[in-house]
């Protein structure tokens, strides 16, 4: 039976077996840019438009060819624009007992109260009082008080009339607001409770609901990604920039390249890949955190920032063989 014996030299060679196989020379025109494409993820809240301050519905003024109107005395005039910035009770804005208005910073809103009943003016949870002044302190009752405690207190203001068919107004300051309330006594019903809603504080809770959610996203590249289903064989080469990738690796169906946490989304470079099997092919990837994700495998692709002199960062997918193939080929 012929016996085969292999000397120490090649019984090295063949223990490197997983070393790489030499790289065949790709030339630079073979690649083809690869199309950035947005996350088809959604986002728990999408916004389209920031709320900004409009003139209250009384202060709308009609386009017509009319001739201006004669100039109001000031009288006139501070008495059409209080008219104008007043916000009367509906009753779409009730909740229960409770008139509901919707915050807006310069309006005036009206209460109704009458004579032997409270009416509560109830502020944000959270919101401190600071002040509270009214016009008329004769004939009005004016006080305050606050329930619930920590996250959840609420402060309280309580008006009430001596009398009915009087009027005042109301100022109360706040740490992060101010309200203007136009008070009137009448006999035949009162307001229970008034509060309001805040559309700017939804809208930064939002916000900050949607800031969350990104930084969420963006430190997870892939969800269901194993370190066991890894190949991380990939080998750089070229320029050495800032914003050199820290690392490169595939699942088998995707590849990740990695970039360092310092780099801003303008300076990231356009990719450009050659495919699996050597030709130019057109790929599509996108943008996670400080992430490139590529939509499928290539065999090379090279990152290159500028027009003239180019940086450029070759990526190079490592072909690894087994055994005696290594030596002889498959």
């Amino acid at each position: 039976m012929p016996r085969f014996m292999i000397s120490a030299s090649a019984l090295m060679l063949v223990s490197a077996c997983a070393t790489t196989a030499e790289f065949e020379p790709i030339d630079p025109g073979a690649f083809v840019a690869a199309t950035a494409v947005d996350d088809d993820y959604d986002l728990p809240v999408e916004i389209v438009e920031r709320t900004v301050a409009l003139p209250l519905p009384g202060q709308m003024k009609a386009i017509d060819s009319a001739p201006p109107a004669p100039r109001l005395s000031p009288t006139q005039a501070i008495r059409e624009g209080r008219e104008g910035a007043l916000i009367e009770p509906s009753v779409d804005g009730y909740v229960n007992a409770i008139q509901i208005y919707p915050y807006t910073e310069g309006a005036l809103y009206r209460l109704y109260a009458s004579p032997g009943q409270v009416s509560d003016i109830a502020l944000q949870p959270g919101e401190e009082l600071v002040s509270v002044s009214a016009g008329d302190t004769v004939r009005w009752v004016v006080g305050d008080t606050s329930s619930g405690s920590g996250a959840t207190a609420r402060a309280h203001v309580l008006v009430k009339p001596i009398s009915s068919g009087i009027r005042t107004n109301l100022m109360i300051a706040t740490n992060r607001r101010t309200y203007h309330l136009e008070l009137e006594s009448v006999s035949g019903g009162y307001m229970a409770a008034l509060s309001w809603r805040y559309p700017a504080d939804e809208l930064a809770g939002l916000t900050a609901r949607n800031d969350r959610a990104i930084a969420r996203e963006a430190g997870s590249i892939e969800r269901g990604l194993t370190l066991e289903g890894l190949n991380f064989d990939y080998r750089m080469s070229g320029d050495n920039p800032a914003w050199k990738p820290v690392r490169v690796f595939d699942d088998g169906r995707q590849v990740f390249i990695q970039m360092p946490d310092s780099i801003i989304a303008t300076d990231l470079p356009p990719l450009f890949v050659v495919g699996d099997d050597g030709d130019a092919e057109l790929v599509n990837y996108r943008i996670r955190g400080n992430y490139y994700v590529v939509d499928r495998l290539f065999r090379a692709a090279e990152l290159r920032l500028g027009e003239r002199n180019q940086t450029v960062v070759r990526i190079t997918r490592v072909q690894r063989r087994a055994g005696l193939a290594a030596i002889f080929g498959s």
